[in-house]
């Protein structure tokens, strides 16, 4: 009698728990999980607009590059003979290139530490934190703390040193774009180089063949037009809003936009 009681005083098991600890294991896996190459390419395509929205707003408004560190070097050169016609424009881009370096070394570092360049908690957390930086650069113009006006209002030859915060930010993050590149195995979309991409795509022996015989010759091709027309809008944007603000925010959203669809995009390591 005693054990019927025990028995039905004994409350049923629900099955919540075990389905949510199932849910748990099988989202756990798939953090692990290899992207695929080739669905991972596509997010790093659209990066290229970014690049190109980024730099052609930065360059009109602070006359310096975030991403593509070969025009920064040219106008780091040309300030050592004094034919920079921009005061301290070779501040600028000289401390562009130093938080570049040290965003290279910061993300390669930070792929490692987690477990791959191809995991997709390495990309979520590595485009996570782009898009972090890329609203901090964007909130200090937004405030006021940096003029963002376009064109300047202020005098040509005044130089405000504080507009290195969101060039180095801006720089800093564009490093994680070509360490996701190179992590991920799509070298031939480096994202931030447009020189190397351009020699790849014309030198390329197979470049007349079907587009899909040639995989690699598709991604430059649509990473060099994509970062044209980033540029296009970027320059367009700055000048029918008067701000530089509005680009970085676009810039934001994509980034963030990316980081989400790491979370949902196939795994397939082996291919």
């Amino acid at each position: 009698m005693l054990d019927e009681e025990k028995f039905e005083s004994t409350p049923n098991l629900s099955p919540e728990p075990q389905k949510q600890r199932n849910f748990l294991q099988v989202f756990s896996r798939q953090l692990t999980e290899e992207i695929s190459v080739n669905l991972g390419s596509i997010p790093l395509i659209a990066c290229c607009f970014a690049t190109g929205l980024t730099d052609g707003t930065l360059y009109n408004a602070y006359g310096t590059f975030v991403s593509m560190q070969t025009g920064n070097t040219v106008f780091v050169a040309l300030g050592t003979s004094g034919q920079n016609n921009k005061p301290f424009g070779w501040a600028r881009s000289l401390f562009s290139i130093g938080c570049f370096v040290i965003g290279c070394l910061a993300f390669s570092r930070f792929h490692k530490l987690i477990g791959g360049g191809r995991r997709r908690t390495t990309l979520f957390f590595s485009f996570l934190l782009q898009t972090v930086i890329v609203v901090v650069a964007a909130t200090i113009i937004q405030t006021g703390i940096v003029d963002g006006t376009y064109p300047s209002r202020r005098d040509p030859a005044d130089v405000d040193f504080r507009e290195l915060a969101p060039i180095g930010l801006l720089s800093f993050q564009a490093a994680g774009q070509i360490v996701n590149s190179r992590g991920l195995g799509v070298s031939e979309v480096p994202t931030v180089v447009i020189t190397t991409l351009l020699c790849d795509l014309i030198s390329d022996e197979n470049i007349l063949q079907p587009l899909r015989k040639n995989v690699k010759r598709n991604r430059r091709a649509i990473a060099f037009i994509l970062t044209l027309l980033g540029a296009i809008c970027g320059g367009w944007i700055s000048k029918a809003t008067g701000a530089v603000q509005p680009s970085l925010w676009f810039v934001a959203a994509i980034k963030a936009s990316i980081t989400l669809s790491w979370l949902f995009l196939g795994g397939n390591p082996e291919e």
